[in-house]
C-alpha cells in the first residue's frame, strides 16, 4: 500500500454542528433531549468520543430514526476504532438519507477501517455520483484508489480535485506522488515546484528528490534529500539521504549521514543496518560487523541485516563468538528459514580449517543439508557443502554438489574453480580444463558482482523505506 500525504477526508455534516434534533418540540422533556444532543455534539467536537457516544446512545430510543444521531454516533465509534458499532450506525444513516454524499463518505471511510475495501469503493463512487464537482468526493475516491494500489485509476480524480481546488496542498502532494509512481516525472516535478512556491516543506523536497532519482538525476536528488533532512531531520529524511548516497557508492558521506541518524534514532534497526552496509562497502569490516550486530539485537527476526552481517564477517572474522551467537539465535527464531541455517553454518565454519580441533564438521554438514532441504534451489548451500566434502577429499560427494549448484546458477566462478580442482583429483583433466576456462571468463566479469551488490543494497533500501519510524 502506498503512503500518501493525506487520508480520506471524513465529512462532518454541518447540520450536526447546528441542528437541534428535537428543536420542533416545545415541551420541557424534548427541550431537555435537545440539550443532550447538543452536548453530545460539543463532546464529539472536543474529542471526548466515549462521552459523546454514551449521550447519543441514551438519546437513540427517543429518536430511533434520526439521521443526525446515527451519523454522529457512527463517527464517535469510528474515532474509538469500534468498527462493528460504527458500521451499524453509519449504514442506518445512509439508509435514512441515501442522497447524502457526506454520509456515504463517512460509511466508506469506516468500511476501509474495518478492512472492507470493496464495499468502501462502492460508497466512494456513489458519493461522487451525487456530487461530481465536489472537491472532497473527487479527492477521496482518488485517495481510495491510491490506498489499494491502483495509482493509474486514482490520477483522474486527483486531477479533477486539483482543478476544483488548485490551492490544495494535500491533493497537490498526492497528485505529484501519483504522477511520480506512474512515470509521469515532468508533470510530477511541475506540481511539486508549484507547491513549493506556496509552501516550502521538507516533505516536498523529499518527494522532489524521489522524482529526480527516478529521472536519473542523482546530484539533484541527493541535494533535495539533503535539504529535506536539514529542514526536518526525521528518521525517514535522514535514512533517505543516507540511502541515496549509499546507492550511488558515495560511501564516506553516507557513513556520516547514517552515523548522524543512529545518534538521533539509536533504536532504529534500518538506520543501523544502513550504517553497517556503508561501513562494509567502504571496507571498514570490523566496524560494519559491530553495527550489524547491534541491528540484529534491536530486531532479531528482521532478515535484512543478516546478509550483510555474513558478508562483513566473511572479511572480518574477529568477532566470531558474537556473530555465531546471533546466527544461532536467528535459526531458533526462524527454524524454517533456509538462509538462517546457511548463515549459521557459515558463521561456524568461517576462518577455520578442517584440521582445527574445535571445528564441528558434522554440525556444519547438518546445517547445510537442512538449508538445502528447506530450499533445494539455494545454490550457495550446495557450493559450500561441496567445499566441505572436498576439504575432506570426498570427491564423490563434492562433485555432485558443485554440479547441482551450477545447474541452479551457472555464473558462480568459485563453483567452477572448485569443481575443476576436484576433476584434477579424480583424473578428469579435460573436464577440469573446461571448468578452469569458465572460471577465468567469469572472474573477468567483475561488474556482475558489483551490480549484484548494488541490487542487494537497493532491495534493502526499498524494503526499509516502508518500515515504521523509530522514536529519537
Amino acid at each position: 500500500m502506498v503512503s500518501m500525504k493525506s487520508g480520506i477526508r471524513l465529512a462532518i455534516l454541518s447540520s450536526l454542528l447546528v441542528c437541534a434534533v428535537f428543536a420542533s418540540a416545545e415541551d420541557d422533556e424534548n427541550q431537555k433531549l435537545d440539550r443532550q444532543f447538543q452536548s453530545a455534539v460539543a463532546q464529539y467536537n472536543a474529542g471526548q468520543f466515549a462521552e459523546a457516544a454514551a449521550q447519543l446512545e441514551s438519546l437513540l430510543p427517543h429518536a430511533p430514526k434520526s439521521f443526525e444521531i446515527h451519523e454522529l454516533l457512527g463517527l464517535a465509534y469510528t474515532a474509538q476504532s469500534q468498527d462493528a458499532k460504527a458500521l451499524e450506525h453509519l449504514e442506518i444513516a445512509v439508509r435514512l438519507k441515501p442522497d447524502s454524499a457526506a454520509a456515504r463518505t463517512n460509511l466508506a471511510a469506516s468500511l476501509i477501517h474495518a478492512g472492507k475495501p470493496d464495499l468502501a469503493g462502492e460508497q466512494f463512487r456513489k458519493a461522487l455520483e451525487l456530487e461530481p464537482r465536489d472537491y472532497d468526493s473527487n479527492h477521496n475516491l482518488g485517495e481510495f484508489y491510491i490506498q489499494i494500489g491502483k495509482i493509474a485509476d486514482a490520477t483522474p480524480f486527483l486531477e479533477q480535485a486539483q482543478r476544483i481546488k488548485p490551492s490544495s496542498y494535500e491533493n497537490g502532494y498526492d497528485l505529484a506522488l501519483a504522477y511520480s509512481l506512474t512515470g509521469r516525472l515532468a508533470q510530477a516535478r511541475q506540481v511539486v515546484q508549484s507547491l513549493l512556491e506556496q509552501k516550502n516543506t521538507a516533505e516536498l523536497h523529499n518527494l522532489l528528490a524521489q522524482i529526480e532519482e527516478k529521472d536519473g538525476k542523482y546530484l539533484a536528488a541527493v541535494n533535495e534529500f539533503e535539504i529535506a533532512a536539514h529542514m526536518d531531520p526525521s528518521e525517514q529524511n535522514l535514512f533517505d539521504w543516507g540511502s541515496e548516497l549509499l546507492l550511488h557508492r558515495t560511501y564516506e558521506p553516507a557513513i556520516a549521514v547514517f552515523q548522524q541518524g543512529t545518534q538521533r534514532y539509536s533504536n532504529s534497526p534500518r538506520m543501523i543496518v544502513g550504517l553497517g552496509m556503508a561501513l562494509y562497502a567502504r571496507g571498514k569490516y570490523d566496524e560494519a560487523v559491530r553495527a550489524l550486530l547491534t541491528a540484529a539485537d534491536l530486531d532479531p527476526a528482521d532478515a535484512r541485516c543478516y546478509l550483510f552481517l555474513s558478508k562483513a564477517y566473511d572479511s572480518s572474522p574477529n568477532q566470531a563468538v558474537d556473530v555465531i551467537q546471533r546466527f544461532r539465535r536467528y535459526t531458533e527464531l526462524q527454524p524454517g528459514n533456509a538462509l538462517a541455517q546457511y548463515y549459521y553454518a557459515m558463521s561456524l565454519w568461517k576462518g577455520k580449517r578442517t584440521e582445527d580441533s574445535s571445528l564441528d564438521i558434522q554440525m556444519i554438514e547438518s546445517l547445510l543439508k537442512k538449508s538445502i532441504a528447506l530450499d533445494e534451489r539455494l545454490a550457495e548451500a550446495h557450493v559450500q557443502l561441496g567445499n566441505l566434502y572436498a576439504d575432506q577429499h570426498e570427491y564423490a560427494k563434492s562433485i555432485p554438489e558443485y554440479l547441482r549448484a551450477l545447474e541452479l546458477n551457472p555464473n558462480l566462478p568459485d563453483a567452477h574453480y572448485r569443481l575443476g580442482q576436484d576433476y584434477v583429483h579424480v583424473g578428469q583433466k579435460d573436464q577440469a580444463q573446461k571448468e578452469f576456462e569458465v572460471y577465468q571468463r567469469l572472474s573477468a566479469q567483475q561488474m556482475a558482482e558489483v551490480d549484484k551488490e548494488r541490487a542487494e543494497v537497493q532491495q534493502f533500501v526499498v524494503s526499509a523505506k516502508a518500515a515504521p519510524a523509530a522514536k529519537p
